[in-house]
């Protein structure tokens, strides 16, 4: 009997992280992370330093950029990690997309991923990057990044982008999504205890869940670029986005959200999904229209 594809993604989804417990450490949680989400792929990049936080250029040979943020629950991932995802959106979007390491958490906590994204910002702005050619994007926790550095931006005064792209979007530290209980037997990656315990360890004991810095679903969405979300129908964070997209209309904000049916967390990692691959392509549509 042949497998379907998303039955082989499971598959891999068990491999990679099916043996974590208690005695698993935090450095072998990341190196399995960025083994299942990377598959080993290793695209040709150009290390830079974006004024102290280590990024890199991914594909692209034109003027338009997709600054990216990569999920992880702010505990995981890096370059090296969704660097094959990066690779993919640059080239679906023709954009040169640059990709960087923030400080992660337990390590360092809120707001010190927060004060890279908006450092790297800067330095975009800085090196004569045009707003009219630059997007901004993130998967899962990347994209709650993303939303909380387009916030913070705006309150600093500094122009905005020409558009959004979210993938799997986790913008709500406290879960208070009925997607969370819904989804919770279909999605094998973010059940609502473990995200929870993702936010605390991001947070520290006494960091405030519901901060629009933090949970950048709070935020003031008025006068924000275009959005496309992207989101898979067996995701617990499917919530996230159908509360961003009622948020974002509630202020006049465009915004456009894709279900994907029987799809996973952040499927778009799984390039034997041809779903992920649809994708992508249509993520790449989208800046490529916005960033023309």
């Amino acid at each position: 009997m042949v497998q379907k594809p998303i039955d082989v993604v499971f598959e891999r989804i068990s491999s990679a992280l099916g043996q974590w417990g208690r005695g698993t450490s935090l450095e072998e949680m990341r190196s399995g992370f960025a083994q299942l989400v990377s598959d080993g792929v290793r695209p040709p990049l150009t290390e830079i330093d974006a004024n102290g936080v280590p990024a890199a250029w991914i594909g692209g040979q034109g003027d338009s950029v997709l600054m990216y943020c990569h999920g992880g629950g702010y505990q995981m991932g890096s370059i090296a990690s969704h660097g094959a995802l990066m690779a993919d959106l640059a080239t679906s979007s023709g954009a040169r997309v640059l990709g960087f390491d923030y400080r992660l958490a337990p390590e360092h906590r809120f707001p010190a991923a927060l004060d890279d994204s908006i450092t790297v910002y800067r330095w975009l702005l800085d090196q004569g990057i045009a707003p009219a050619k630059l997007a901004i994007g993130g998967d899962s926790a990347g994209a709650g990044l993303a939303l909380a550095t387009l916030l913070k931006a705006r309150d600093e005064g500094l122009p905005l982008p020409a558009a959004i792209v979210f993938l799997s979007p986790w913008l709500d530290m406290e879960a208070n999504s009925d997607t969370y209980r819904t989804r919770a037997a279909l999605d094998p990656l973010t059940q609502r205890q473990a995200v929870l315990m993702m936010a605390k360890t991001y947070l520290g004991r006494d960091g405030d869940p519901s901060h629009p810095y933090a949970s950048p679903i709070n935020g003031d969405l008025a006068g924000l670029p275009p959005m496309l979300v992207h989101v898979g129908d067996h995701e617990t964070v499917l919530g996230d986005s159908e509360l961003l997209r009622a948020r974002a209309r509630a202020t006049g904000t465009a915004m456009e959200i894709v279900v994907w049916d029987e799809m996973i967390h952040h499927f778009q990692v799984f390039p034997e999904l041809e779903e992920a691959q649809k994708s992508i392509q249509q993520i790449g549509e989208f800046l490529k229209e916005k960033l023309a």
